[in-house]
């Protein structure tokens, strides 16, 4: 079955980042033979003075394949693991839904839709989840981190939120790839301008520093740009890392 984890407000202004913790679940995961976890998607919520949050109001989340019968370890483990780790100061929350037969995903991609542009409280988070048989909890603090939490799963669901945590890792900055190479990279489903259109699988990309994918049509897209700087090899370059702030 397909999972989806999210985790909110883990971190302080000094602390290891909400990824980081992210992708150390993700690898317990791995590494206990639970499943396989997807790549992890950073979520901007709203950044609003009555939301509390400890750094950037961002949710992380990721997919877990994985047998049903491992589902009843993974969630004690996340808990344990966000009470033991998260930061001083920090509210953290968890989200985990099982996403085949999920009932009303639309109101839970609602939901996450509403946290970039609204400030929701968290009782209606604890009382939507328990409705749609979403497992939300809170690990510390005030619990807060359970709205963005249940936020990251929703836009994740949506498939339309979101880019990647880290770069993509088999490619470097300076390096000059086709779209049909670029599409061989087990991260990147597509290649697209930022208005979607496709381009040709024999274009050249340049690569800029820190690629990363985002999240469209349920993909992860690796979005690029006519080259500022044409060599007379790359037509096009990937977007630079403050063009993706957007994403």
């Amino acid at each position: 079955m397909k999972v989806l984890i999210a985790i909110d407000d883990t971190d302080n202004s000094v602390s290891r980042g909400t990824g980081e913790l992210a992708a150390l679940i993700a690898a317990a995961v791995e590494a206990n033979a639970w499943g396989t976890p997807g790549f992890i998607t950073r979520h901007q919520l709203l950044v609003h003075p009555d939301i509390p949050y400890t750094s950037h109001n961002s949710a992380m989340c990721f997919p877990i394949e994985m047998p049903a019968e491992c589902l009843e370890r993974v969630i004690p483990f996340a808990s344990e693991f966000l009470e033991r780790e998260c930061a001083e100061g920090s509210d953290p929350g968890l989200c985990l839904a099982v996403t085949d037969g999920l009932d009303s995903p639309a109101e839970l991609v609602g939901f996450g839709r509403r946290a970039k542009q609204e400030v929701i409280r968290k009782e209606e988070a604890l009382k939507l989840a328990q409705r749609l048989g979403v497992h939300l909890s809170e690990h510390g603090g005030t619990g807060h981190g359970v709205i963005g939490a249940l936020a990251g799963v929703g836009l994740r669901l949506w498939g339309n939120d979101g880019r990647m945590r880290g770069s993509l890792a088999a490619v470097r900055p300076g390096q000059v790839l086709s779209v049909r190479e670029l599409l061989e990279q087990p991260d990147v489903d597509s290649v697209r301008r930022p208005d979607g259109k496709s381009i040709d699988l024999a274009d050249l990309v340049s690569i800029a520093e820190k690629p990363k994918t985002v999240m469209r049509d349920g993909g992860s897209v690796l979005l690029v740009r006519p080259a500022e700087h044409p060599s007379g090899v790359a037509l096009w370059e990937t977007l630079p890392r403050r063009m993706l702030r957007d994403y």
